[in-house]
């Protein structure tokens, strides 16, 4: 996989609050090697760190982009959710922002019928058929694909399984992180000082709090899987 410059600076990622871990009561020992000091009862991220694998998890998503891989990206709680969809829309990557539902991945018959579902019903809506159903009827329907819409909007046109999943809180998204071991699915993960770098392929440590922090490494990913993606156009 070649090397790359992704203009990763510390400077950036210090305004963004990236090198903010937790308290330090609550950490993961085996982050130690990704702190560097503790300042008023919170562990400092080392910052190089964070660009090395930072830099490496953009190479990754560059290279699988440039071969035409799809990707998955999942951030369910309030301060990543918005960050999480803007980015997966600018890089045409699927993405789940709400709820991860148990079995998304690793029960892909059940996802698949649940998604065939909810593109019947966006068809029904679109051809005004739904309004033409009795009042209750279209009712029940129009709440289902509501629900549908919350829960599976952001993988509407994923037909199988991604080749990458990028994570945003390896904790708040631990059961997506253990579908993705049990299937083998290579994995990217923002992971703070709470964590475990050993699960995912490539740990990113980083502020998984501040939205500034979680935007800014998104942005340097997406940036990547679009100039991939560029590249494979033009070697299309």
């Amino acid at each position: 996989m070649t090397r790359r410059y992704w203009n990763i600076n510390l400077e950036e990622m210090m305004e963004a609050g990236v090198h903010f871990g937790h308290g330090t009561k609550k950490w993961n020992p085996r982050m130690a090697p990704y702190i560097s000091a503790k300042r008023k009862g919170i562990h400092i991220i080392n910052l190089t760190r964070t660009a090395r694998f930072l830099s490496e998890a953009c190479d990754l998503v560059f290279d699988a982009a440039s071969r035409g891989k799809q990707f998955l990206i999942v951030g369910t709680k309030n301060k990543a959710a918005d960050s999480v969809a803007g980015a997966a829309i600018k890089a045409r990557c699927h993405y789940v922002n709400k709820k991860w539902l148990g079995g998304m991945l690793t029960n892909w018959y059940t996802t698949e019928t649940r998604l065939h579902k909810f593109r019947d019903l966006r068809t029904e809506q679109k051809t005004g058929r739904l309004n033409r159903l009795p009042k209750r009827d279209a009712a029940v329907l129009k709440r289902q694909l509501s629900h549908l819409q919350t829960y599976l909007g952001g993988i509407k046109y994923m037909t199988g399984l991604p080749d990458i999943v990028i994570i945003v809180d390896q904790q708040e998204e631990y059961t997506a992180l253990r579908e993705c071991i049990t299937l083998g699915i290579p994995t990217i993960c923002l992971i703070d000082t709470n964590c475990d770098p050993d699960l995912a392929d490539i740990s990113i440590p980083a502020n998984d709090d501040a939205i500034a922090s979680i935007r800014l490494i998104l942005n340097k990913l997406v940036f990547a899987i679009c100039e991939g993606r560029s590249s494979y156009i033009r070697n299309s």
